[in-house]
């Protein structure tokens, strides 16, 4: 069993949070910017992004922690963004680009959850990265 500093832990739980604060960011931006264009073409670039960094997160973390953390992220600012206000606003309407964010977005969650690498013992930033050069001897 390995174990970590405080300092490393201290740095893994900030990296956590900032894929966290990652999704919520993406979500905000997404949810107001996504049916900029009648074509969906904004919504489908969101989804897609929305894909590469779930997935670059898992696999950088080196566990599937990572692309689930900045999911939850992503989901705690667009659920409510789909509710109707007392006035009829909503920020993700109906509509095709409205529904290619929304179930294109969880879709790219959950293709980058089940591609990122499952825990392998730490993430990239708390790795050893010490280059050993074998022992050469002629």
């Amino acid at each position: 069993m390995e174990h970590r500093s405080q300092a490393e832990s201290a740095l893994g739980g900030a990296a956590y949070g900032m894929l966290f604060v990652l999704g919520l960011v993406m979500g905000i931006v997404g949810g107001f910017t996504h049916p900029a264009k009648p074509v969906p073409i904004v919504a489908v670039l969101w989804v897609l992004a929305l894909f590469g960094v779930c997935l670059g997160a898992g696999k950088l973390m080196r566990t599937r922690l990572g692309a689930l953390v900045t999911a939850i992220g992503w989901l705690l600012v667009t659920m409510p963004f789909t509710l109707q206000l007392g006035s009829g606003d909503l920020v993700i309407a109906t509509g095709a680009p409205g529904y290619i964010y929304l179930y294109g977005g969880f879709a790219a969650l959950v293709a980058a959850y089940l591609m990122s690498a499952p825990s392998s013992g730490g993430s990239w930033l708390l790795h050893d990265h010490s280059s050993k050069k074998p022992d050469v001897t002629a």
